[in-house]
């Protein structure tokens, strides 16, 4: 049984869009992007709400604008969240499986040490016992 380097095989796999796809479900899920998000609202909407009237390009409290830019980001970021979480949740499946495979080796190797163990222990039982003999 041979144990394989799961990333490369996982990699090898993916087209150009599914890695893509994970790398924006890789930078959506950080703190860094939440807070883009976050003070990119607030200042849409600080400015919409506090400016002088004629500064203001999405009057608030309707925002339409800002509404439809948001729903439009998440619109097209949702199936693409879907679809890297996808192939996360198969690159994970093909780690578990290669990782039941070195645990199954490794539990035929121990075995193996354990008999070679304990064949060793019989054979130092029988030389002390001679040697005990001996020394009578």
């Amino acid at each position: 049984m041979e144990i394989k380097n799961t990333n490369h095989i996982y990699k090898n796999e993916l087209k150009a869009s599914e890695r893509f796809a994970i790398w924006i479900t890789d930078k959506i899920g950080t703190i860094g992007f939440f807070l883009v998000i976050f003070f990119w609202t607030v200042l849409w909407l600080s400015w919409n709400m506090f400016t002088p009237k004629h500064l203001r390009f999405d009057p608030y409290p309707a925002s339409v604008l800002w509404l439809f830019i948001s729903n439009m980001i998440q619109i097209f970021l949702m199936p693409l969240l879907m679809v890297g979480q996808n192939l996360q949740a198969k690159r994970a499946e093909i780690r578990a499986e290669n990782d039941f495979n070195v645990n199954i080796k490794a539990e035929k190797e121990i075995t193996t040490l354990l008999k070679e163990v304990k064949e060793l222990k019989d054979m130092v039982a029988k030389l002390s016992q001679n040697d005990k003999r001996l020394l009578l």
